[in-house]
């Protein structure tokens, strides 16, 4: 009876290992600025929705698996990344690269047969730019490399107005562009609080290239340009007086936190702060964009 009970223990712990491969807390995040330019974009069923976020979810969970294998090296020399599965021992290499890959056809497969091939063909974009372009080329080669590599982030958004729309026009590349230029204030924030794991890594992320005090400057410059980039669909009647009052209350919410890093002497806590807040700044930002367009107000 206690072998039975060891093989299921040790069946369940294989699992939760493989489904901590995908990252579901970040995916989360992706999901919702999948989901939202759907329904900004039109008015898409349910069905429709469920298929793009399993596909979704597929796609970006391989992406993450393909970059444990990737970082596999880096991973054991870094504190909060060294109890993951491959560095850990928990498995082989060669399991979680089958395993992303796995992911990523099966999602490139179901997108493509049940939504659209651009909206397949875009995720799989998605996928290559995360794996090559920043895991593979500039994690470890330039301090730029969240702010180029991030673009793989800013992925969703196309996937989810591809599939209601067939096309990608300037309102999809418009909300690309919202996520392009959350990411460096978001990601740099985190950045400074572990810097010292990336310097063992020899990951050359911004704080330790640029200092703290340029990073910090830059979180100031792109969250100002980001302010200004929500705010500007208002002009051009993409989106309403709700989603305005909830874009300025957002912004201003994050430009404070980013001015107090920089004023604060001991910046840990606003950084943590803001670097948490960033991700519900974003989910809340698409969420008033699906309420200001689907509301008759």
């Amino acid at each position: 009876m206690s072998e039975v009970v060891l093989v299921e223990a040790r069946a369940d712990s294989v699992v939760r290992d493989f489904v901590s491969l995908t990252k579901p807390r970040i995916i989360s995040l992706l999901l919702v600025t999948t989901v939202a330019p759907m329904f900004v974009a039109g008015d898409p069923t349910w069905l429709e929705v469920l298929i793009v976020v399993i596909g979704g979810y597929l796609m970006a969970g391989g992406a993450n698996a393909v970059n444990m294998y990737m970082d596999r090296d880096i991973d054991d020399v870094m504190a909060r990344t060294r109890l993951r599965p491959i560095p850990s021992g928990r498995l082989t290499p060669a399991a979680v690269l089958s395993f992303g890959v796995a992911l990523a056809v099966a999602a490139t497969w179901l997108l493509g047969h049940f939504v659209n091939l651009l909206t397949a063909a875009l995720a799989l974009g998605g996928f290559y730019f995360y794996v090559f372009i920043y895991t593979r080329w500039l994690k470890r080669s330039s301090p730029q490399n969240i702010v180029i590599g991030g673009a793989a982030g800013a992925f969703p958004p196309l996937v989810g107005w591809a599939a209601v729309t067939g096309s990608v026009d300037l309102a999809g590349l418009y909300l690309f562009l919202i996520v392009f230029y959350w990411t460096p204030p978001h990601f740099w924030a985190l950045a400074l609080l572990k810097q010292k794991d990336y310097g063992k890594a020899g990951v050359p992320m911004a704080p330790l290239v640029w200092g703290e005090r340029e990073t910090m400057n830059q979180m100031l410059w792109y969250t100002l340009i980001l302010f200004a980039l929500t705010i500007l669909p208002v002009a051009f009647g993409a989106f309403g007086l709700l989603y305005l009052a909830c874009a300025v209350v957002l912004n201003a919410i994050l430009l404070r936190g980013i001015l107090r890093v920089r004023s604060a002497e001991v910046w840990t806590k606003p950084a943590w702060w803001v670097y948490k807040y960033s991700l519900l700044y974003l989910a809340l930002l698409f969420t008033a964009m699906v309420i200001d367009q689907q509301l008759p107000l």
